[in-house]
């Protein structure tokens, strides 16, 4: 796919150095502009032992001054989603109004960086300086709650948007890379400002059933009470006004949404940050979330299934259309989880298909994750099911 200003390819197979060397020049060809800015690399576990030959042989000959990503078991280029292929996604951009800026860190940062201004010194960067981040993260080894709390304080309002790196499981065995280096731990941040921002796309895959109501009464992740009634009678009034077909679908695929700020007159799709349903108990009628509820929390139940993430994604990537009518996007960067993909939907190239459908010609590189990172609301948050798409669009 051409593009002036960006271009993603895939390579299929497994390492060949000579074949890695040519694709890497191809895929620099195919970028009609000048220098590259920006390179953004996923690689399938199969080049895990020679992870750091691929980073030199793709700097070198693609010419990159800054290559960021991470492994996964599955890539997405484009249209394509490329599941358990051996292989190697690239993204080049070319920014010439942008700025990008890198850094990496463990979790021993995560727990010395107790303060905002700490964590500007460790990146270098204060909140002003930055339009965006792109966030390829090791999930075994960081607390990323911890991490993320402290990140929303440090950016305030900035969007975090990318995912959780995967690779072998078994293993507990993942990557991510920054220029010519390979991290089995940590965390890679880049940073895009200047005449660029990130503008992102964060799709939970689910529709919201029923209206919205506020807890009443809560306890460590357990809702008592919903609107003053036992929270668990709320849920069954909401599930008994289904539909036949909607209570099929609905079955075994219900979840909370948390409204991510009580200041709206009408909660729309994506005004909700989605959480599992962990359990309920009709003898107290106590709900328990994958959350920390508050009492005054405005809450509505969503359904998830193929049909519903189909609906939300595509509802998702109207609103970026029509939001950045007459806009010029470079590219997107798109963090997918391991549980979508045919395994949800029963067909191949489901997001990134959509995603061309609605948005394209786009390039797109990307990687399905261990979790997806993205805003809703002013805060980035950890997610699962979700499409995670970052567009690099000119300011």
């Amino acid at each position: 796919m051409k593009n002036r200003h960006a271009v993603a390819a895939h390579f299929a197979g497994t390492w060949d150095e000579a074949r890695v060397q040519r694709w890497a020049q191809g895929v620099r060809a195919q970028l009609d502009a000048g220098s590259v800015s920006l390179g953004v690399l996923f690689m399938t576990p199969d080049f895990f032992d020679v992870a750091a030959e691929v980073l030199e042989v793709v700097r070198l000959h693609a010419r990159i001054p800054l290559l960021a990503g991470c492994s996964s078991q599955s890539l997405i280029v484009n249209g394509e989603e490329l599941e358990n292929q051996p292989g190697l996604g690239l993204q080049l951009f070319h920014l010439p109004e942008g700025e990008v800026h890198a850094v990496h860190f463990e979790q021993t940062a995560i727990q010395d960086c107790s303060e905002p201004s700490d964590w500007h010194a460790l990146t270098g960067l204060k909140p002003a300086a930055t339009r965006g981040w792109l966030i390829f993260a090791d999930p075994f080894n960081i607390d990323g709650e911890a991490w993320l709390r402290a990140w929303n304080t440090a950016y305030p309002g900035v969007a975090s948007v990318g995912g959780l790196a995967s690779g072998i499981f078994e293993e507990k065995r993942t990557q991510v890379y920054l220029n010519g280096e390979v991290f089995e731990e940590g965390v890679v941040a880049v940073s895009v400002s200047g005449g660029v921002k990130v503008d992102c796309v964060i799709s939970q895959g689910c529709t919201p059933i029923g209206a919205p109501w506020t807890v009443t009464r809560a306890e460590r992740n357990f809702i008592l009470q919903i609107a003053n009634r036992p929270a668990y009678s709320v849920l069954v009034d909401t599930f008994n006004a289904l539909t036949d077909a909607e209570k099929e679908k609905a079955q075994g695929n219900l979840f909370v949404g948390f409204a991510s700020s009580e200041y709206h007159e009408d909660f729309q799709r994506g005004d909700f940050l989605v959480r599992n349903l962990l359990g309920a108990d009709p003898s107290n009628g106590v709900i328990a979330v994958g959350a920390m509820p508050r009492p005054g929390q405005t809450i509505q139940f969503h359904r998830r299934d193929a049909a519903s993430a189909t609906e939300d994604l595509s509802a998702c990537l109207r609103q970026a259309r029509e939001r950045l009518a007459g806009a010029t996007v470079y590219g997107g960067i798109v963090g997918i989880c391991n549980g979508r993909g045919q395994r949800l939907f029963g067909k191949p190239n489901h997001d990134a298909g959509l995603i061309q459908e609605q948005l394209g010609p786009v390039p797109v590189a990307g990687f399905f994750c261990n979790g997806e990172l993205g805003p809703v609301g002013p805060k980035n948050f950890l997610h699962g099911y979700t499409a995670s798409l970052a567009l690099l669009v000119k300011a």
